[in-house]
């Protein structure tokens, strides 16, 4: 199976009014910004620590961490990256794109170090990969790209599938990009699919419920921190039922689930927290990019 490069680090923007701030406090500090919910932090800060220790920062030690977790609830996110943005973080670390987005609308120059899924020009967070420009910068491991993938490796799976089912969260903001890419795949190779929504946990189990009624061969999950956050639910309900099911982050067949393919989520949080020292280090943006490779496992 022939892999693609997904992951892309956004170089660049050398002018960022950086010299014009106040003086730094002796230890600096890291704005920490998530939408997803705190219990998730091991798959997410774990890695972002190893990136700033490579690089010579330790919580705690040289530098200091305000955290900031919506708990899935993605409106209270403005009001978290105000909070950052009037304690005067050095930087900010967005893990999603939500996130990212309310961080880019708090402030114009604080840095934003972003590690998303989505496409962050279509997302309004950068101009242009190769110069971003503003005070955005970060990584996208473009999981959109890879439902149509997903259906594939899914279809070889369960080859007699006369119809599939995909899982989405309506409020997550890559959804109807996936979704539409989903539909066109599908189309192209004469399969039906049945989009489920779920935006809660207790949603999750009325979209297996309805399956009751409108029964499917097997299951796609979209990529959203909901069904991060929830995939020990989810590979629970696809088993009791006997459903295949493929998903976006290994974390998911790690819980249980049949099998995922796509981008590493500890590799783009890991380069994160390299990235993010670097503003703390040289009090500028860094130019080098990182790619990393979706991975499949069963």
């Amino acid at each position: 199976m022939k892999r693609r490069e997904f992951v892309t680090l956004l170089g660049g923007a050398a002018a960022w009014p950086l010299a014009a701030r106040a003086q730094q406090a002796a230890i600096p500090v890291i704005g920490f910004l998530s939408g997803s919910a705190s219990a998730d932090r091991a798959h997410v800060v774990a890695p972002f620590w190893r990136g700033l220790r490579e690089t010579g920062y330790a919580e705690g030690q040289n530098v200091s961490i305000e955290y900031r977790w919506a708990q899935d609830q993605y409106d209270r996110l403005p009001d978290l990256a105000a909070d950052l943005v009037r304690r005067k973080v050095e930087v900010i670390a967005a893990t999603d794109t939500p996130s990212a987005v309310a961080a880019k609308a708090a402030n114009t120059t604080i840095p934003i170090v972003f590690a998303i899924g989505g496409d962050p020009v279509s997302d309004g967070l950068v101009i242009s990969f190769n110069r971003p420009g503003g005070n955005v910068t970060g990584i996208s491991f473009m999981t959109v790209e890879l439902g149509a993938k997903q259906l594939g490796l899914l279809r070889e799976l369960v080859p007699m599938a006369a119809r599939i089912a995909v899982l989405v969260d309506p409020n997550f903001p890559i959804t109807e990009r996936f979704v539409s890419g989903v539909r066109a795949a599908s189309s192209a190779i004469g399969q039906q699919i049945e989009v489920l929504y779920a935006s809660t946990g207790r949603d999750i189990d009325a979209a297996f419920a309805s399956l009751a009624q409108k029964p499917v061969d097997a299951l796609l999950v979209s990529p959203a921190a909901l069904f991060v956050n929830r995939r020990i639910q989810l590979a629970i309900l696809a088993a009791s039922r006997g459903m295949p099911a493929i998903y976006s982050l290994r974390q998911a067949a790690e819980a249980g689930g049949l099998m995922s393919y796509g981008t590493s989520l500890t590799d783009a949080y890991r380069q994160a927290g390299i990235y993010t020292a670097g503003f703390l280090r040289v009090r500028r943006p860094l130019t080098y990019r990182f790619c990393s490779r979706p991975s499949s496992s069963l």
